[in-house]
């Protein structure tokens, strides 16, 4: 054979293969459970078996088994998953590790979840996005703490098919009594939670029992092997019945005659022809043309990435919904779900975060936490926050309504994260669950005088002092210096001092994270209505937090919010210590006390700098007073 048939002969092999990978419909699983259960080893042995391991690979196993094995001397095939070296030292998952592979049924994405309680998070993230769970249980323990927590998880986030491996049945001498002990607990466990299919398999995934090959060592055991039930099992998507739904990703416009809406199909199907509106407007139009990874297409389904052209020219950018005018979704700024909390910082409700919701963010804010989950026990608690790994229920607002589906209904459009909007780093997963709607008496009053014309008749420009610091920094004496000069100089003002605020308008409020942040976002609110009668308002307050602080600044108007950092050493607030407030934190008697035992963000970017040490009250005053004249304030 020449060599150019031998290549033309590789070509077509490879093209056919190709077409038949892309044919296979794909299983996306993850494994999880209770540390040591073998969810690593089981996938190493699908690896294995399936004979997607090169000879490289292998020989690198060998090798890392000698080092890092825990298995005597065979292969340890957990070292195929975990890839990590503080995993390989450690003995555990500490990350989700995902891996593909693919037999003649099926082709299957499998996620690698941790067992420690502490990464939950992680286990969360890889059942967002899984078809089924091969939920693993050692037969020597039987369901554990853990296992329950993660099949709790699971069926959370909308996992509807699970799989009890019940691993290590060897070290029971491949019990049956043990077997069924253990599958007929987990079947009373779980009855709540809804899952469409369970089936328990006894394996074991260090010598292969019941992993690929049925074993001859359980002859009693008559179901089919774990992969037998993977490649079988029917997860279709309902999502193909599901009314149309497409976030749009992108508004592609090559050029003046070209204008279509870029995504991927979240939901149900669309034709040439059928009529589709815009969720948060209600416009409409027909679908003039559906254009697809290899060029038009007369129709698409859910999981397709188009682009929609229209009939008409309507209003659409990155971020708006297109659904089906016979079954929209909900549109709310407000609406309950379930979070699963992800950061190390604790989530307090009040805190403004960034919520993305599909390809749409707004600012929103986590309203109430209705209660807290013990996903040990799944019992309900009352909660004022939520710390790393927690699950609880919550109330939720938004800065301007979005579209969204239930996400027992929809995940792609009932999912959303909540971002840190100073860090943008994720900090929540979330699942909607219903939308809330406020009364519907209420509406903005429209008013004859704004702020502009209550300026104009004071003859100043409004805007909020904010004085922030530690306690004894000298934030109120600055403050009350200041607005004494302001006052003789003919300025309206207003100071709210946290002190003094603290005997009205919050004195149901404590010194908890929590109730500082309910405070300033109370103060804000003050603050902005003042602004919006003319004045120029003073606030000093520790405001420890540079979220809040950011959130007070977000409610005004552009350059009325001016940051004044009292940069006093802490040190020399504990020398002065005027109220005796650092004594008694020190001995205990005052907890939550800002700089003993709970922290201070100092400013990074103020837009005044007072460092106090050595000068004097009235100097720092005449320079927060020539501030506002090179701003042009006074």
């Amino acid at each position: 054979m020449s060599t150019q048939t031998q290549e033309r002969v590789s070509e077509v092999t490879i093209v056919d293969h190709l077409a038949e990978q892309h044919a296979k419909d794909q299983l996306r699983f993850l494994t999880c459970g209770s540390v040591d259960d073998g969810k690593s080893t089981l996938i190493g042995r699908l690896l294995y078996d399936s004979k997607l391991i090169f000879e490289d690979q292998l020989s690198a196993l060998e090798r890392d088994s000698r080092k890092h094995g825990t298995v005597g001397e065979d292969l340890d095939l957990a070292l195929l998953v975990d890839g990590l070296e503080a995993e390989r030292e450690q003995g555990i998952t500490i990350d989700v590790a995902y891996r593909f592979f693919s037999t003649e049924k099926r082709k299957f994405i499998v996620a690698d979840t941790p067992g420690h309680e502490q990464y939950t998070r992680n286990m969360a993230t890889g059942a967002s996005t899984a078809d089924l769970a091969v939920l693993l249980v050692d037969a020597r323990k039987g369901l554990l703490t853990q296992t329950r927590r993660h099949a709790f998880i699971a069926s959370l986030l909308g996992v509807r098919h699970v799989v009890l491996a019940i691993n290590k049945i060897d070290l029971v001498d491949f019990s049956q009594e043990r077997f069924e002990d253990i599958r007929a607990a987990f079947e009373v466990f779980a009855t709540g939670f809804d899952f469409e299919t369970q089936v328990a398999v006894p394996i074991s995934a260090r010598f292969g029992d019941n992993v690929s090959v049925r074993s001859e060592r359980m002859p009693w055991y008559e179901g089919p092997t774990l992969l037998e039930h993977l490649e079988t099992v029917d997860v279709a998507e309902h999502s193909l019945d599901a009314p149309f739904r497409m976030p749009v990703q992108w508004v592609n416009r090559p050029n003046l005659d070209f204008r279509g809406y870029s995504g991927t199909i979240a939901g149900g199907r669309v034709a040439v022809g059928d009529e589709i509106v815009v969720a948060n407007s209600g416009r409409g139009s027909r679908v003039r043309e559906i254009v697809g990874a290899t060029g038009e297409v007369a129709t698409a389904g859910a999981g397709d990435a188009v682009t929609i052209v229209l009939e008409d020219e309507i209003d659409i950018s990155r971020g708006d919904l297109l659904a089906t005018p016979a079954a929209r979704p909900e549109v709310s700024d407000q609406f309950a779900a379930h979070l699963v909390w992800m950061a190390d910082e604790a989530l307090f409700p009040g805190r403004t975060y960034y919520l993305k919701i599909g390809t749409r963010t707004v600012s929103g804010t986590v309203t109430e936490i209705k209660h807290k989950i013990n996903i040990n026990t799944f019992e309900h608690t009352a909660a004022k926050d939520l710390e790393l790994n927690e699950i609880a229920f919550c109330n939720l607002a938004l800065a301007a309504p979005v579209a969204f589906d239930p996400y027992e209904a929809n995940r792609g459009t009932g999912a959303f994260i909540l971002i840190d909007r100073l860090t943008n780093a994720t900090v929540a997963a979330g699942m909607v669950w219903f939308g809330l709607r406020r009364a519907s008496n209420i509406h903005w009053q429209a008013l004859e005088v704004d702020k502009a014309a209550r300026a104009e008749q004071l003859g100043q420009k409004p805007a909020v002092l904010w004085f922030t610091g530690l306690s004894g920094s000298g934030k109120s004496t600055i403050a009350s210096l200041v607005e004494k000069k302001l006052h003789l100089g003919g300025r309206l003002t207003y100071t709210l001092d946290g002190d003094n605020v603290r005997h009205g308008l919050n004195r149901d409020l404590g010194f908890t994270d929590t109730d500082r942040v309910e405070n300033i976002r109370r103060v804000g609110e003050v603050a902005k209505l003042f602004t919006e009668a003319g004045l120029l308002t003073l606030v000093s307050f520790i405001s420890p937090f540079r979220a809040e602080r950011r959130m007070v600044r977000d409610l005004l108007d552009e350059g009325e919010f001016i940051e004044v950092f009292v940069d006093t050493p802490i040190e020399e607030c504990r020398r002065r210590d005027p109220k005796g407030l650092y004594k008694k934190a020190d001995e205990g008697k005052l907890p939550n006390f800002t700089g003993v035992d709970s922290p201070y963000e100092a400013p990074e970017a103020a837009d005044l700098h007072l460092r106090t040490l050595g000068r004097d009250p009235e100097e720092l005053a005449d320079e927060v007073l020539a501030f506002l004249e090179r701003r042009g304030l006074v």
